[in-house]
């Protein structure tokens, strides 16, 4: 549980990090003088280059260990954010923005793994799952409001190097506080979901895990860049940076609500997956319709699905691969969510003058939920328990 606790502190640190910079970056591209289009292609560029580090982490993780990519991402990344406080130009930023998503294309799967393999049975490792997801989501709480609050103090130079700095220490502290840890977990203890993905073989679990599933959270994933994209431009948050910031703090306060209800561990991950994320789709639909709930409420019940979504994909991940797979499974699960970052604030970008970016979202997501393959949607609920 030592190496636990540390990791939960690094990801929180290093995620505050990350999110404090969403209320910052569109409005400093608007000062290098970047117009909307290729602001979203600066914010899709970051994702883009996530695809070729995933690709490289996913066997280097299950080689090597989470450890080394762990603090060297850190670092690296800390290296970078200085830098990009110092850029000239939108062209410039647009650079330092594609190295700094291959940096980090490592650290989601290799904290990811590191915390599987610490789980004792299933439903720990669901527990795990969902501690990642509310440390996570404790940082993108006050991180948005305080990153947005530290340029309105110091300006966005010095708010990059300060955040920069964060991560290069953090990076320096997981070197001594994370430690390797083999796989708790026998490689051929069957998981309780075994009938929900139609597999009974631990050899044959991440064979046979449909890749018609991950098209869920490249959804989930553009639907989450279409909100960052807009969220600086709508009417109620372009008075400051600010307001802003807060905006983006109410989707965190809403997924931190759901990630304390430790009950929906209990519930099986793909039913978690599943209507939560109907239940986002419907949102989004509400917000392309300018349906008379208040933004912020919206806001909230976009973060209340996200709270349930997230962990529970982890989770189901986790529970039908083999340990020795860990870091090549997550690493397919970045790449997913890469792409969908990806594409996200670029079709927002192109299509807001003529569309409500929400409207895609909605479809987006709608269409990746009827595109589960059939052994998802007949899962059986006595069986797919973690």
């Amino acid at each position: 549980m030592k190496t636990v606790m540390w990791l939960y502190l690094f990801i929180f640190i290093a995620f505050f990090d990350l999110h404090a910079q969403f209320p910052m970056l569109t409005p400093y591209a608007i000062s290098l003088g970047a117009a909307p289009s290729f602001i979203g292609f600066i914010m899709g560029i970051y994702s883009l280059t996530h695809l070729p580090g995933n690709l490289l982490a996913g066997y280097s993780v299950d080689r090597f260990g989470s450890k080394p990519f762990i603090v060297l991402s850190l670092i690296g990344a800390g290296a970078l954010l200085i830098a990009q406080g110092h850029v000239a130009d939108p062209w410039q930023l647009l650079a330092v923005r594609s190295v700094s998503g291959f940096v980090l294309a490592f650290l989601s799967p290799a904290c990811l793994a590191l915390l599987a393999k610490l789980a004792r049975d299933r439903v720990h490792q669901s527990k795990l799952m969902s501690g990642n997801g509310l440390v996570h989501t404790l940082a993108s709480v006050v991180s948005p409001a305080a990153g947005a609050l530290l340029v309105a103090k110091v300006g966005f130079t010095a708010a990059f190097v300060a955040l920069g700095w964060g991560l290069i220490v953090t990076g320096i502290l997981a070197a001594f506080g994370v430690k390797e840890a083999p796989a708790a977990l026998s490689k051929d203890i069957a998981p309780k979901v075994e009938e929900a993905v139609n597999v009974s073989r631990p050899a044959e679990r991440a064979r046979n895990l449909p890749w018609l599933f991950y098209g869920v959270p490249l959804a989930l994933s553009c639907s989450q860049g279409i909100l960052f994209f807009e969220l600086p431009l709508l009417s109620e948050s372009a008075a400051s940076v600010v307001e802003t910031g807060v905006l983006f703090s109410i989707v965190s306060v809403g997924a931190l609500i759901t990630l304390a209800m430790v009950f929906f561990n209990r519930v099986p991950p793909l039913y978690r997956t599943m209507f939560g994320a109907l239940a986002l789709a419907f949102v989004f639909f509400g917000l392309a319709m300018r349906w008379p709930v208040p933004l912020p409420v919206s806001l909230l019940l976009i973060g209340m699905a996200k709270g349930v979504i997230f962990p529970a994909i982890a989770a189901l991940l986790a529970s039908v691969t083999d340990p020795s797979k860990y870091g090549r499974v997550f690493s397919v699960l970045s790449i997913a969510f890469s792409l969908g970052a990806f594409f996200g604030p670029i079709v927002a970008g192109q299509v807001r003058d003529r569309l409500s970016p929400y409207y895609v979202a909605f479809v987006v997501l709608m269409t990746a939920l009827a595109l589960l393959p059939p052994p998802f949607k007949r899962a059986n609920p006595a069986s797919a328990k973690t």
